[in-house]
């Protein structure tokens, strides 16, 4: 009789050790090798970025970039984008979802850039959305944008006003972003508007990393991977275009009703959409941040 028991046993045994392999086998996620754009990960296995967004809707986003009268001619390219987008594609950049997903992404990324690089106005040439990537840097800067920090004091003698395609400001966000980037960008923030690959790649970065513990990405709020709580639902932060704002730039934008900054940036994002035959009737819920509570109130954002 005991012998005749040991059979069932035996057997159930066989079937957890075989469940067990297959769903080791399954936790194995297959990975792909797309050449220099995107190597050793799963969403290479995906379309990249240069299979659906190409030199000339680059060109058509930017139309008046290189024009006489904007302020960083010759400086941006198509080149420069996807050479820094290459570093972040195998962690999902433009190549999470479907195709639309991933498109939509791109022009949600572009357009903040577009809105904080822009030099345009109402009656400009083309409209005033033609004119992204017009500046690489500050201007007229109001500071030097100095704070006392221990981890990334200021460097005698260098401003840390806003420079880069999502300009970055301060002294602490340049050495987080020197930190990732391993680019001495402390010492010479400078650098963000001499190359134009370390300008979108550190605005990429930005984009793809959340900057608190427990806090979403830009990314991933945009593309779902991140689900609100119900702190957040009360707040009103829910996933979409809107929360990517919130995460960039704080209560600079958000909570303050449709303000026209706010509407800008929406308005470049839609713009870009409808350039990439993406449409902006597709832009997705929650594209404001309006009514929403900032993640960090008066936060100084690493952007703004």
């Amino acid at each position: 009789m005991r012998k005749m028991m040991a059979r069932p046993a035996t057997l159930l045994l066989l079937l957890v050790v075989a469940v067990t392999v297959a769903d080791a086998s399954k936790s194995k996620q297959k990975t792909c090798d797309k050449g220099w754009e995107c190597s050793g990960s799963v969403y290479c296995c995906n379309e990249t970025i240069t299979d659906y967004f190409q030199v000339y809707q680059f060109e058509n986003l930017f139309s008046k970039r290189n024009a006489p009268v904007a302020h960083a001619v010759g400086f941006w390219d198509f080149q420069s984008f996807i050479t820094a987008a290459a570093l972040f594609e195998p962690l999902g950049f433009g190549t999470t979802g479907d195709k639309q997903t991933k498109m939509k992404e791109v022009a949600a990324f572009l357009g903040h850039v577009g809105s904080k690089t822009s030099c345009g106005y109402g009656v400009a040439t083309g409209g005033p959305l033609a004119w992204g990537l017009c500046y690489n840097h500050e201007m007229s800067p109001s500071q030097d944008y100095c704070d006392p920090n221990y981890l990334y004091p200021c460097i005698d003698g260098v401003q840390y006003y806003g420079r880069g395609a999502l300009p970055v400001y301060w002294n602490y966000n340049y050495g987080l972003v020197a930190d990732a980037l391993k680019v001495d960008l402390l010492s010479h923030p400078e650098y963000l508007e001499q190359n134009a690959t370390l300008a979108f790649e550190a605005a990429i970065w930005r984009w793809m990393t959340p900057m608190k513990k427990k806090q979403p990405s830009a990314h991933d709020v945009f593309v779902g991977n991140w689900k609100p709580t119900k702190n957040d639902t009360l707040s009103k932060r829910l996933p979409g275009f809107g929360l990517t704002m919130n995460i960039l730039y704080g209560d600079n934008i958000c909570g303050q009703g449709y303000i026209d900054p706010m509407n800008n940036i929406i308005s470049h994002y839609q713009y870009y959409l409808d350039s990439m035959g993406v449409g902006r009737q597709f832009s997705g819920d929650n594209v404001d941040c309006a009514e929403q509570v900032p993640f960090n109130p008066s936060y100084k954002a690493a952007t703004s």
